[in-house]
């Protein structure tokens, strides 16, 4: 009769444990897919901001129409002075030595500052004639990195012409939204071969290596 009893506790000890096995078991089942949930939702939140972040980028780009865009890959490196096919010049070969990225009063040496567009710099060259209140707009427009402005003494499509690696627009006005929206849009954009190189320790144009 003892043995009887004794197999029966054995047996509600066993229930018992299995029952809290079971219980853990659904505990744990709970927690991974609570965590699962944690997880689709903060992918489907990083997705989802990525989406609106770069929708958001385009809408602060604002317009671009009439920017042309070129073909050219990272250039190489060469002495002397360079024919260029656009005036002025949005990609190819240049100089070994990038020009210092700032505000020019003087027409820079195309051969450094396109080693500078490489860089990931935007470059405004305009018309000498253009009126210094226009001149001091742009000069205003532009941040404190990664830009050129100068004068630019050789024949453009335009009063304005911005250009970034392998990309151009033109303008007439330095009133054109198109201006923020270009230098925004193509500043270290995905089109720079080299991003994050420098643009300061190159040459100006006092120091040109172009003879």
């Amino acid at each position: 009769m003892s043995s009887k009893k004794s197999m029966s506790a054995r047996e509600v000890k066993l229930a018992e444990a299995r029952k809290k096995a079971q219980s853990a078991e659904r505990r744990r089942s709970l927690l991974l897919a609570g965590a699962a949930a944690v997880v689709i939702a903060l992918i489907a939140g990083t997705v989802g901001y990525a989406i609106v972040s770069e929708r958001d980028d385009r809408r602060a780009a604002g317009d671009l129409s009439g920017v042309k865009t070129f073909d050219y890959t990272g250039g190489n490196h060469v002495e002397g002075k360079i024919d260029y096919k656009e005036s002025p010049p949005v990609g190819g070969e240049h100089n070994g030595v990038w020009l210092n990225c700032g505000t020019y009063d003087t027409p820079v040496p195309d051969e450094h500052a396109v080693h500078s567009l490489e860089h990931g710099a935007v470059w405004i060259g305009y018309d000498p004639d253009l009126p210094e209140a226009d001149v001091k707009k742009l000069d205003d427009a532009l941040p404190d990195t990664y830009t050129i402005l100068s004068p630019y003494e050789g024949k453009m499509p335009g009063k304005i012409v911005l250009s970034a690696w392998s990309n151009q627009l033109s303008v007439d006005s330095a009133d054109d939204p198109r201006i923020k929206g270009f230098i925004k849009e193509y500043r270290q954009g995905k089109q720079t071969p080299e991003p994050g190189a420098a643009c300061t320790g190159g040459v100006t144009p006092e120091t040109s290596l172009v003879k």
